[in-house]
């Protein structure tokens, strides 16, 4: 049976040329990286301005006081691809003991015991200053002027505003202040500011003003985030008790101590081969390898059940994507990982064997010798005690972001890609530190991210909230390598859906041949049968949400099959975006995502 053809029809064309491509969740990130290379950036540099773009005009998605990742290579070393980590860990004093004695049975999915360490800004400085060629305050320059002068507000950020409005205005006035000015929420494409933020930058910048060289001005702006007026008046936040998801009131326990004792850095990628190609993912304290086991478990089949596109592939890439998900919620962690065992060859097929005609409704993680899976709570809905009576939070819904009134939100996140003409390449997920994540900080203009949710409170599970390490992150960008070179920076916005929506890309375009373009534009889907890494740590046994164009005959083939469809509409699910460069030509293409009318593409 052949893999299913694309539609004749795209979107938008596959973009191609010599020069440079950027692609972005966000039209404005993308013009940024553009610019940024049309003025002889590279693509670290284009990269970083874009980031600092996303911070100000998807300030529901993203923020200064959140988290990222990144995988890139250089033009020197296209075959070594890196990790850029971003991700901080708990603080010292986010102990279990700590938040049982709160009254918590789950770290709150909102409020300032959720923050982990900032590490966003620190991680793009970083990468800045050992791979970029610019200066700070031209990289900057972009964000600090839509900051300052204004850019139009997405109707989602308003949509965002308006689902925690009443938390605001009750709870956190200093985000009322901040998000509701003169107490009302801005319309779609409204000019809006944040001086506050526009500010703040401008002090980084001119905190490496005397500095001896471009590389130490850029350690100096990153000392006075970690340990200067940044660092302060976080930690000065955390101080007022503020409500939480929880439906009760905590202090933070961030400190001083916590931010100056951090610094993002970098780390070698895990990989493994499919089809020829490299996937190369961030290490297991991130739920990137979770694609690598979908992969490796897949790798054994016929192409007839890879297609993303028929009952069969759909059915087999959905239970595929379970048992390395059970695999996520049972080894995962800032710890000993034993991860070449679980992408070991005898493993993923063992692994693979557990894949019938019908779909599973079990929690099924595999056996490492010598370790005994974690289980989790399985949760199908819950409503903490002092909420009771409330509307419920769970069913928040998937895609782009839903807020339920405590401001506790499913997961999403930015997405931006870079390529330059020389072959340095760029792929790069900023999330946390969501407008709705917990009180604004005036004099910053941002407010601390909520990573440490993805923390249990139960001892012995490879994710329990632990001082000084890092929560199991849903950032997960992904690069492909073919014959030793980079040729694929790819990714998406989505919490736990992120690497199952770039799964289906990646087989369609190396196994079915696809564009970029045809590949991102394509319906997809996703499993919920497993425990969320977000508050409330629900799951769905069964649980599959569908595009509704993968076509009626599939659709009904899955139901028969036990999967429980949830049809989430024609274009919904997905926010992907990517850079694509050909070594032998130099060739370079871009494609982004069309649902929700915002993502974009740029490049010549």
């Amino acid at each position: 049976m052949p893999f299913t053809r694309p539609e004749p029809f795209t979107t938008r064309p596959t973009l191609r040329g010599t020069f440079g491509m950027s692609a972005s969740t966000h039209w404005l990130a993308t013009a940024t990286a553009q610019a940024v290379l049309e003025h002889g950036g590279n693509a670290f540099d284009a990269a970083v301005a874009g980031a600092f773009v996303l911070h100000v005009v998807e300030p529901h998605l993203n923020g200064p006081g959140g988290d990222m990742t990144g995988v890139f290579v250089t033009a020197e070393e296209p075959d070594k691809p890196v990790v850029l980590m971003g991700q901080g860990p708990a603080p010292a004093g986010a102990t279990v003991e700590h938040y049982l004695a709160e009254g918590l049975e789950l770290v709150p999915g909102s409020g300032a015991l959720a923050a982990a360490v900032p590490a966003a800004v620190d991680a793009w400085l970083l990468l800045l200053r050992d791979h970029g060629t610019w200066e700070l305050d031209a990289v900057l320059d972009f964000a600090i002027g839509y900051a300052r002068d204004g850019h139009p507000m997405l109707g989602r950020v308003g949509t965002t505003i308006a689902a925690v409005s009443a938390l605001f205005r009750t709870h956190w006035p200093t985000s009322a202040e901040l998000w509701m000015p003169g107490g009302r929420i801005p319309d779609e494409g409204e000019l809006v500011w944040n001086p506050a933020y526009a500010r703040t930058l401008q002090r980084l910048v001119e905190a490496g003003v005397a500095a001896s060289s471009r590389e130490a001005g850029i350690d100096a702006a990153r000392r006075e985030w970690r340990e200067g007026f940044v660092a302060r008046a976080m930690v000065e936040s955390v101080r007022t008790p503020h409500r939480h998801s929880s439906g009760t009131d905590h202090r933070g326990v961030l400190a001083l101590d916590d931010l100056a004792g951090f610094e993002a850095g970098y780390e070698t990628a895990a990989t493994m081969e499919f089809r020829g190609h490299t996937i190369a993912k961030t290490g297991p304290w991130g739920q990137g390898p979770a694609l690598l086991q979908t992969l490796a478990i897949l790798a054994g089949f016929e192409d007839q059940y890879l297609d993303p596109s028929t009952e069969l592939g759909a059915h087999t890439i959905l239970e595929a994507q379970k048992l390395a998900l059970a695999d996520r919620e049972a080894y995962y962690g800032d710890t000993d990982v034993p991860l070449d065992y679980l992408l070991s060859e005898g493993y993923c097929a063992g692994r693979r064997e557990l894949i019938g005609e019908q779909a599973s409704h079990e929690f099924r993680p595999g056996t490492v010798p010598g370790r005994e899976p974690y289980q989790p709570p399985l949760r199908t809905e819950y409503l903490p005690p002092a909420l009771a009576g409330d509307a419920s939070p769970a069913g928040l819904g998937v895609g782009e972001p839903t807020v339920a009134p405590a401001g506790e939100t499913r997961g999403d996140t930015c997405h931006i890609d870079v390529v330059d003409r020389w072959g340095n390449m760029v792929s790069a997920t900023p999330s946390g530190g969501w407008l709705q994540s917990s009180p604004a900080i005036p004099e910053l203009g941002f407010c601390l991210g909520t990573r440490l949710q993805m923390t249990w409170l139960e001892p012995g599970t490879p994710s329990t909230l632990t001082p000084g390490k890092r929560p199991r992150t849903t950032l997960t960008p992904t690069l492909v390598l073919r014959d030793g070179q980079a040729v694929t920076a790819l990714g998406s916005p989505g919490g736990d859906q992120q690497d199952q929506w770039q799964l289906p890309y990646l087989l369609r375009t190396i196994v079915g041949g696809y564009s970029p373009q045809e590949a991102i534009d394509a319906p997809t889907f996703h499993t919920t049968s497993m425990p969320g890494s977000f508050w409330p740590r629900t799951w769905e046994p069964g649980g599959a949400v569908v595009e509704d164009r993968l076509g009626e005959h599939v659709i009904e083939g899955l139901e028969r099959r036990g999967h429980v469809v949830t049809r989430a509409g024609d274009w919904a699910l997905g926010r992907l975006s990517v850079v694509v460069r050909d070594p032998e030509t130099g060739v370079l293409q871009a494609a982004a995502n069309p649902r929700g009318a915002q993502g974009y593409a740029a490049g010549r």
